[in-house]
């Protein structure tokens, strides 16, 4: 298969596995990749130490290509970044932040550098700072997210009428019926998260992939507006932030509810009731763990059989 993207990243498969907090370790980037698509560390919830430990395993299992996910907000960027450019990460992703602030650094190291947007003006701007590639992400997705609640089926076609960039989508892709979907709309390749929150090679916590397998339509919700929009699972802790959101609370009291370390309580250690669990709304099609490799090569089977059946209409 080849397209812009796998040109750009120089890999087999136009899948990239999202860089998802607690869940995107060494081990699922490198399964990624020797999968033949383009794992990535999640780094947003990583200290910078902890950052370059899973960077120098990742290249001691894989000799594929494999990059960072780099939350453009996190307090220790700089240390994050100095840790990317002494390993020498070939590939990164940005996220969360303007990408204007250090896409030229990166270049200026050889670096592949590929913005997540959710809107046009985010692409726009991506453009202008010079990034490589552009992520759409559509509302479906899990984590944080645009706050205009677009739909991958219409930010797609939306962003590809006003970029020529190489456009990677993603937002509710898990099967290859959805990555071909996507590509019908203008797409050149899918950014994957929550099937593959579910690998066996993700570092999140059973009960929290166990939780996932249980979730129907409608389980999951974008809350948080006022602070930063993210798509979780109803639970305990969820209603605990819908109260507060109905009865008017302050930014200020929003955050102090949030706290520290969260997401961490859910996905990492398992927490379903005060733990934010972060997930998209396609964890309602997911039913099953599977390792990395047979997830990619499920994904590409369906692909192609699904682009032959509708050859045949």
């Amino acid at each position: 298969m080849r397209t812009r993207i796998t040109e750009l990243f120089q890999i087999k498969y136009p899948i990239i596995q999202a860089g998802m907090v607690w869940c995107s370790g060494w081990r699922l980037a490198s399964a990624v990749s020797n999968a033949g698509g383009l794992g990535l560390i999640g780094a947003g919830s990583m200290y910078p130490e902890v950052l370059e430990e899973h960077i120098i395993k990742c290249k001691e299992a894989t000799q594929n290509p494999f990059g960072v996910n780099l939350p453009l907000l996190y307090p220790q960027i700089n240390d994050h970044i100095n840790i990317i450019l002494k390993h020498k990460v070939k590939i990164v992703f940005t996220s969360a932040g303007s990408p204007s602030k250090f896409t030229s650094l990166f270049k200026e190291n050889g670096i592949t550098v590929v913005h997540v947007v959710s809107n046009e003006k985010f692409t726009l701007k991506a453009e202008e700072a010079g990034v490589d590639a552009v992520v759409a992400e559509g509302f479906e997705a899990g984590g944080h997210n645009g706050i205009e609640e677009t739909t991958t089926m219409v930010l797609i076609p939306l962003i590809r009428k006003i970029t020529k960039l190489p456009l990677i989508a993603a937002g509710g892709i898990a099967t290859g019926s959805a990555m071909l979907a996507a590509f019908a709309l203008g797409a050149e390749g899918v950014q994957i998260g929550s099937r593959f929150a579910v690998s066996e090679e993700s570092s999140a916590h059973i009960n929290f992939k166990k939780k996932i397998l249980e979730a129907k339509s409608g389980d999951t919700i974008l809350t948080l507006k006022k602070v930063a929009p993210v798509r979780l699972i109803k639970n305990k802790f969820y209603s605990q932030i819908a109260e507060a959101e109905n009865r008017g609370a302050t930014v200020d009291e929003l955050k102090n509810l949030l706290g520290k370390g969260r997401a961490k309580k859910g996905i990492f250690e398992g927490d379903l009731e005060e733990g934010e669990l972060e997930i998209g709304q396609v964890s309602a099609l997911i039913n099953e763990i599977k390792p990395a490799k047979e997830i990619v090569d499920d994904i590409i089977r369906e692909f192609y059989m699904v682009k032959e059946r509708i050859c045949e209409i």
